[in-house]
């Protein structure tokens, strides 16, 4: 199973570095001052390092420096790599991160759409996440959780599974990542209402030009 990865990227800070001409960031990259104008991480969450997608984006520009007119603005670069320069730079402009397996949405987020899944290819699908935040907007964060875990256990039931932590050692621990993993989730849906912040949605694996900011694939960027 793969994790679908959700992140909470600045619109401001990311068309701020799409405006940056490659030699400009490539300059703030080396003097390690790229880190001082990220925006500011949600507490409640977490992201990618800041040293690791520096470094992922070095290795980008090593690879192709004789290809990239370096007095460009990266919006405007011609590169194979430029889907993969674009997504990095999504996630520098993140404030928050949230994953899980594919499979799991099944249980977090199908029974809210009013609509059956066929495929966790939809949960790639910018659509499949706005009418969940549709329908999250009328409910508060107890009811929803609690759904969720009546619902999984509901399911272990139908299955012949037992319910009893002491015969199943993995009972309890499973509940409480269930009980943690939609908390977050909600706090996380909540926060895409907020105007200064666009959701990307993407996979473990997943080419980067098949991710989406926004209503928009990274292709397009």
């Amino acid at each position: 199973m793969a994790d679908v990865i959700l992140y909470l990227v600045n619109r401001k800070s990311f068309s701020l570095i799409l405006n940056y001409t490659v030699s400009h960031l490539i300059d703030l990259l080396n003097k390690k001052e790229l880190s001082i104008i990220r925006p500011q991480i949600d507490s409640e969450f977490h992201r990618d390092f800041d040293v690791d997608i520096e470094g992922d984006i070095l290795e980008i520009f090593d690879k192709s420096e004789d290809s990239i007119d370096t007095t460009k603005k990266i919006s405007d670069i011609n590169s194979e790599f430029k889907n993969d320069l674009i997504l990095l730079l999504a996630k520098w402009s993140s404030v928050a991160q949230w994953s899980c397996w594919d499979a799991r949405l099944f249980l977090y987020v199908e029974p809210f759409l009013e609509k059956d899944i066929i495929s966790v290819d939809e949960f790639l699908e910018p659509k499949i996440w706005h009418i969940f935040q549709h329908q999250l907007s009328k409910l508060d964060q107890r009811f929803f959780t609690e759904s969720i875990v009546l619902d999984w256990m509901s399911r272990r039931e139908k299955l012949g599974e037992t319910m009893e932590p002491s015969e199943d050692p993995k009972i309890l621990p499973t509940m409480n990542s269930h009980n943690e993993s939609s908390q977050l989730l909600f706090n996380f849906i909540k926060k895409t209402s907020q105007p200064e912040l666009d959701l990307m949605i993407g996979r473990d694996y997943l080419n980067s030009e098949l991710w989406h900011l926004g209503k928009d694939k990274i292709s397009s960027y």
